[in-house]
């Protein structure tokens, strides 16, 4: 497997420079020419196509040599050439005009240019490069890297007769694997083989990274030296791309050990990286003409391109599953869940991205773990070492007990960690280990043999032994792969973030009670401090457009609603998409009740982003609540028609038309409503809105982008059939009102807010308890009728209240700023829930629901 190098480091090499830098293979001839075209080097078997000697050659014009048609071919090529690297090749040239046709293969070397030449292969014509299309539109059906590999070195057999062809990936330290290989059924197999680094060492990898393909037609074939061995400045030519320079006899030895007569090697390249190598053998001298070495060179250069995309398929599909990871997390936090509290369900959600046998988080000095881990104490002092390794990224090794020391008693449990710091201060962990993965791995040949004598010195000798070696590994895990490095990075910035939010959020939980639910959540949500700024506006900008304090009140309370129901129907659904229509049919039944039948939606279902899901929510507010004052909704025969539709970009166009209303008029004065609904859109979601005023009825078309669509759907029933209707006026509390309505709420503000609502609804007797003892007092008294119970009361929970009410028949609802959240348990699944904020529909329809359900 070992190749030569172009520029030898002659502190550890006993052999002259032009035995390495200026040989070539006999079977071709090599000129080169300076700027002026004056030869300045030439191969020694030069005679025999030019009659001169190599010596006789160098100072002369090419013009003497070369035909006027081959001068053009040449120079032409020169003129497009595409680098330092590239090589530029001529078919059937008549190089010195006498008929006898040659192949031309043209590079810069320096301030020279090389040309190499070999006789055109005579006979019957193919086109051999173009074989390599269809072989690689075979390759591309390939579903995985392993049978990618496999149908390349079947291919490439194929198109050029070696008997044994492998694709040999190089490993990190160096070494390299025979992954895939193609043989012709008489030669042995060389798959699953390693080979050490020391075959194929650095400098020769270097220049299989210049130049993709080399190759030895016979391994006995003389070659011939390059005169004169050095240039006038006294550096030897630079041969890094030639095609016929000869490799050292180093490797030629190397090859007799194996057996092997031909020799080729394309190199495998991703990104500028040397991936590895197609290395071909044959047990007899083979030549290839230039065609089928060009189309060899082709398909080695459309195969890595494949590889990588391959590659770039498998990381983009990893990526993919970081980010559902990702989502899944915000998710569980959005709805009230603690990670580190379900740390088990955590994990395994991990484990559907990154592989791993255990598990540990290590957050404020708790330890949680699941799998196969180290204990408490042992983990600690593994704690102390990541401080000092793992700084600010992620860490890993296949083999910690190697850098560890007392990583060896825990050994038996996990050989191998990655280490995802998510704090800075104190250190933080979220560490996966991995178990001891004993591994056979088998050499071609034993990789740590000692040095032998040779005849060309101690140190560059090449390996006799190539049987099979076999090497028994202990105390390694599986390697943690550059993909997975990259996923658990992804990993940490999210987790670092959470868990971050989540003790910010404990400790606020502990001072403030049931309100802190939504703060965690409003915590996790990116726009927080665009809403709360966006509620500070509404306050300033609604007083322009009330007359009374109470008129005031109730235009900023129905603004802040609309945001707030919004954020509701998002953090429903564990911070994912939500619907369009929904939104419209809340909008309507919360303003529009008595009319929300004439609230027409038609067109696929938009699930919005939830980034965009409240900016559209508070113009779909001020459009349903302007048609209701103002508009189609504000008599008993107009109606609002709203057609959703796909844009061209993947967006939504949102189309709302009035009509069958009072006559419109373009308003004179421009409100802070009429700003939000043409402005918020295009400035907060970057799409556009634009608004006009027939006389039949106000028609708006907004525009919302694709990046904030997360898909479409065929539209779900109204959630609005099937409904309790609520009562008016006393036919809504009968049978209630006549005794005491009794409200538990810890918070006197609110609870002040919620005896208005129950006496606006017919209760004539309300009782304010502020705990559950209080509570109990009051239903001593048996008159209670109706109970409106906060779930949460500081320290403590209304359970026990709701519970008795339970026993006694008597009908009462939740409030929670949890949602519905707030009575998951099953023995108050039915139980109706106001989500704080809430308003007077709200609690009236819960009313009725408590009612029915009694």
């Amino acid at each position: 497997m070992a190749d030569d190098t172009t520029k030898v480091d002659l502190t550890t090499c006993d052999l002259e420079p032009i035995h390495i830098i200026g040989r070539i293979q006999s079977f071709g001839w090599l000129v080169s020419f300076s700027s002026d075209w004056i030869i300045n080097h030439a191969s020694v078997n030069c005679a025999e196509l030019f009659g001169l000697s190599a010596q006789e050659m160098i100072g002369r014009s090419a013009i003497e040599f070369l035909s006027p048609s081959a001068m053009h071919d040449v120079r032409s090529r020169l003129q497009v050439l595409g680098g330092s690297g590239a090589v530029e090749r001529v078919f059937e040239v008549d190089l010195l005009a006498d008929g006898r046709l040659f192949d031309l293969a043209v590079h810069a070397s320096g301030r020279s240019f090389v040309v190499e030449i070999e006789p055109h292969e005579g006979g019957r014509r193919r086109d051999f490069v173009s074989y390599v299309r269809p072989m690689i539109d075979r390759m591309r059906q390939a579903d995985s890297i392993e049978k990618l590999c496999a149908s390349a070195a079947r291919h490439l057999r194929g198109l050029t007769g070696f008997d044994r062809v492998m694709v040999y990936r190089f490993e990190n330290d160096g070494a390299g694997e025979v992954i895939a290989e193609s043989l012709n059924g008489m030669v042995d197999s060389f798959k699953g083989l390693h080979f050490p680094a020391s075959d194929i060492p650095a400098q020769a990898r270097r220049l299989y990274t210049r130049n993709m393909l080399r190759i030895i037609s016979d391994v006995d074939d003389p070659t011939v030296p390059v005169i004169p061995a050095t240039g006038p400045n006294g550096d030897p030519l630079d041969l890094s791309m030639s095609g016929l320079r000869a490799v050292s006899p180093i490797h030629i030895e190397y090859l007799r050990n194996m057996g092997i007569k031909a020799s080729m090697s394309v190199s495998i390249v991703r990104r500028g990286k040397l991936w590895g190598l197609m290395a071909c053998h044959h047990y007899s001298p083979l030549r290839l003409s230039y065609s089928v070495r060009t189309a060899s060179e082709l398909f080695g250069e459309f195969f890595s391109y494949i590889l990588d995309q391959k590659e770039s398929d498998a990381a983009l599909q990893l990526r993919g599953e970081s980010m559902r990871l990702h989502d899944e997390i915000m998710g569980r936090v959005a709805s009230g869940g603690s990670l580190l509290d379900a740390f088990g369900d955590f994990s395994e959600s991990i484990g559907r991205v990154i592989g791993f046998d255990g598990a540990v988080g290590w957050v404020d000095g708790q330890f949680m773990s699941h799998g196969v881990t180290p204990n408490k104490e042992q983990f600690v002092e593994l704690a102390r070492f990541l401080n000092t390794a793992g700084a600010s990224t992620v860490w890993a090794s296949d083999n910690i007990a190697a850098i560890f020391p007392p990583a060896q008693a825990w050994a038996d449990k996990a050989a191998g960690l990655l280490a995802l710091p998510v704090s800075r201060s104190p250190r933080d962990y979220i560490v996966l280990f991995r178990k001891e993965q004993l591994r056979e791995v088998h050499w071609a040949g034993n990789p740590e043999k000692a040095i032998e004598l040779g005849p060309n010195g101690a140190r560059l000798t090449p390996r006799k032994s190539f049987e099979l070696w076999k090497e028994e590994r202990r105390g390694q895990s599986l390697p943690w792969t550059e993909d997975e490095s990259a996923a658990a990075e992804s990993l940490r910035i999210t987790l670092l973030e959470v868990v971050l939010r989540l003790a910010d959020a404990a400790n606020i939980q502990r001072e403030q009670a049931s309100q802190q639910q939504d703060m965690l959540i409003a915590e996790l949500n990116h726009r927080v401090r665009n809403i709360l700024n966006l509620i500070r506006g509404l306050v300033s900008q609604s007083k322009d457009g009330a007359s009374t304090i109470d008129e005031f009140a109730e235009i900023v309370g129905s603004r802040i609603h609309a945001l707030a129901r919004a954020h509701d129907q998002v953090t429903e659904k564990d911070w994912t998409p939500s619907s369009l229509y929904d939104l419209v049919r809340t909008e309507a039944a919360a303003y529009a009740s008595e009319s929300a039948d004439r609230v027409v939606i038609d067109g696929p279902d938009a699930l919005v982003a939830p980034t965009a899901f409240t900016t559209i929510a508070l113009v779909v507010h001020e459009l349903m609540t302007n048609s209701c004052k103002y508009g189609a909704l504000s008599n008993n025969t107009g109606r609002v028609v709203v057609t959703l539709s796909r844009g061209d970009d993947d967006g939504v166009e949102f189309d709302w038309r009035e009509e069958g209303g009072p006559a419109v008029k373009k308003p004179t004065r421009r409100g802070f409503g009429s700003t939000i609904i043409e402005r918020t859109i295009p400035h907060e979601l970057g799409g556009s809105a634009s608004v006009v005023f027939p006389e039949q009825g106000l028609q708006a078309l907004f525009l919302v982008p694709g990046e904030h669509i997360a898909s479409f759907e065929t539209p779900g029933a109204d959630p609005r059939q099937g409904q309790i209707e609520v009562p008016e006026g006393d036919a809504l509390t009968s049978g209630l009102s006549q005794g005491i309505a009794l409200i538990v709420e810890d918070n006197v503000i609110i609870a002040m807010e919620a005896e208005d609502l129950l006496r606006a609804a017919g209760f004539t007797d309300c009782r304010v308890a502020g705990s559950v003892a209080a509570a109990f007092d009051v239903l001593e008294t048996g008159q209670v009728t109706f109970a409106m119970l906060d779930v949460n009361l500081g320290k403590e929970t209304s359970e026990p209240v709701a519970k008795k009410l339970r026993l006694a028949g008597i009908p009462f609802i939740f409030a929670s700023g949890y949602g519905e959240r707030a009575t998951q348990g099953a023995e108050f699944a039915g139980v109706p829930v106001v989500t704080k904020p809430y308003g007077e529909r709200d609690v009236r329809s819960a009313i009725a629901r408590a009612r029915a359900a009694t």
